[in-house]
């Protein structure tokens, strides 16, 4: 590919999603990165071989641009570099909770804008990442979108009015895994397993159901109760966590997580 892509805004998941394109063997001159603190700038020129450049001049130089700043972030960075932006250039988003047209009324008329739900497992290139379309897009800014997300997880395109669901599902939701599982660590030590005994089990645990979930395509309620014998073990811990109401917690959880995305959008 003889475009160039700029990242601005290299965080956790720009920094991700950079380095699994170079993992996935993409040339390090087909990548600048735009800066604004130097320093950093210096250290991902060493640790990535790439072009380092001002912010503004990384956005006029690529013919697709990352956005990995941070929500609160987006419109200055924005104000900063929109009059070098042209039509047809690209923006892909990473933002959670800001819209396209929110993107797009900050921009020149013609820039085509899309928006990405990704997830921090991007890092070990199993993220999970939804990705919607802006007014001007079209199929091959969507598809270069696809591209750039897909050297990190798996992707999927989705109704942009779905974004704030995603965030609260798979945006969010490593955080509610580790969670869970931190929970499983804690009580297995309470229970008198030595903690890297209790991590191993648990850790182990979790990969392994999840990857049964992934390759068997089978409902987790099956997989659950092939688990469960009457009467048993996992019965009784089961009712435990009904007692506590704990699928309830979660999906109340889940939803306070979407109201925030909403708000986020507001500027709240």
């Amino acid at each position: 590919m003889g475009d160039r892509t700029a990242f601005i805004g290299v965080g956790v998941m720009g920094e991700a999603i950079l380095a699994g394109l170079l993992r996935a063997g993409r040339g390090a001159d087909e990548f600048v990165v735009g800066v604004r603190r130097p320093e950093r700038g210096a250290e991902l020129a060493e640790k990535y071989g790439v072009e380092v450049l001002a912010n503004i001049e990384a956005a006029a130089l690529a013919d697709t641009i990352v956005l990995g700043m941070k929500p609160q972030d987006l419109g200055g960075a924005l104000e900063e570099f929109a009059s070098v932006l042209r039509p047809g250039q690209l923006l892909v988003s990473l933002a959670a909770g800001l819209t396209t047209a929110f993107i797009e009324s900050r921009v020149p008329e013609g820039v085509a804008v899309v928006r990405v739900m990704p997830n921090t497992p991007a890092t070990v290139d199993e993220g999970m990442h939804a990705i919607s379309a802006g007014s001007h897009c079209d199929e091959a800014h969507l598809a270069e979108a696809e591209a750039l997300m897909a050297a990190t997880g798996h992707v999927i395109r989705i109704a942009e009015k779905l974004q704030d669901a995603v965030t609260a599902v798979s945006g969010s939701g490593p955080a509610y895994v580790f969670y869970v599982v931190e929970a499983m660590i804690d009580a297995g030590v309470l229970l008198g397993l030595p903690r890297p005994i209790a991590t191993e089990l648990a850790v182990q645990t979790l990969y392994g159901s999840a990857t049964m979930l992934r390759e068997t395509r089978t409902h987790p309620t099956v997989l659950r109760e092939q688990v469960t014998s009457p009467g048993g073990t996992t019965a009784a811990a089961l009712r435990t966590l009904e007692d506590h109401k704990v699928k309830a917690a979660f999906i109340s959880a889940m939803e306070a997580c979407r109201d925030r995305a909403e708000q986020l959008a507001s500027g709240k």
